[in-house]
């Protein structure tokens, strides 16, 4: 880590205020992140069906129609797309007053450090939705969907009839679940930044960190081998980019080292 210059410090501590004064600030940040999400909840439940008939396009190769079975299934499903919707669109907006909060408590450097990481979070979950819903899920809609069986003379049928509201907490906790795992680059490369964690470690713990990632992967998925091996293997291909991401750090802080230390020896010998 970089130590903190005088002129850093004296910005820090031109940010200092009483304790009544950070709490105020921090109702004011929660005030704005759930008025945030409260808008993009609307934007969201007043376009449920063209959402939802986005998210049901996958399974269109499978079945023509959907049920429901419960009186106000259809509306709580849309309720859930607008809290969905509310959560994505308002996550910059939120992100942001997490960091106007957090912000003024950094130095200088840590701010240049920490602020590429955060811009990259969202750009990692909207890869690992992605993921879910033009490669993983229309996978797995082929596969469980072979299952079905046509009505013949000596053997009934056997039709998929897929409920409105499960198929959408499927597919969300898919999304959910991969857009979070795919934050592991970025946190393993903050992590390597502030150093806390090496090349050499990441590579030492390489065995257990794949058992523990299939494990998290058997967790956060439905309790299927396609859906966890669908999350797996990808993570486990991220944590190898993680190692390269943590090893590139690594020699650009080697590089700046050096570059001060060219610098401080340059001042000294004019001196």
């Amino acid at each position: 880590m970089v130590a903190p210059t005088p002129d850093d410090e004296a910005a820090l501590n031109a940010t200092r205020a009483p304790l009544m004064d950070h709490l105020l600030e921090l109702r004011k940040r929660l005030i704005w992140a759930m008025v945030s999400f409260g808008v993009c909840f609307v934007i969201s439940f007043a376009f449920a069906a063209p959402i939802f008939n986005f998210l049901t396009r996958p399974l269109h190769m499978a079945t023509n129609h959907l049920i429901y079975t419960a009186l106000t299934e259809v509306f709580f499903t849309q309720v859930k797309i607008g809290m969905f919707g509310g959560i994505c669109l308002g996550f910059p907006l939120i992100a942001a007053q997490v960091w106007m909060f957090v912000a003024p408590g950094l130095y200088k450097h840590e701010k240049h450090a920490f602020l590429p990481f955060l811009l990259w979070t969202p750009v990692m979950f909207i890869m690992g939705a992605g993921f879910v819903y033009y490669v993983m899920l229309p996978f797995a809609i082929e596969f469980f969907g072979a299952y079905q069986v046509p009505e013949t003379a000596g053997a009934m049928g056997i039709e998929l009839q897929a409920k409105v509201s499960d198929y959408l907490d499927f597919v969300m906790t898919l999304m959910f679940a991969f857009g979070l795992t795919f934050q592991l680059p970025v946190l393993l490369s903050l992590l390597g930044k502030v150093g806390i964690v090496t090349v050499k470690a990441l590579k030492e713990m390489r065995r257990y960190a794949y058992v523990g990632l299939f494990a998290v992967a058997a967790v956060f998925t439905p309790p299927d081998a396609i859906s966890m091996l669908s999350l797996a293997v990808p993570l486990v291909v991220l944590y190898e980019v993680s190692v390269i991401c943590v090893m590139l750090i690594e020699k650009q802080r080697i590089k700046d080292a050096a570059a001060r230390a060219a610098s401080a020896t340059d001042v000294a010998a004019s001196t």
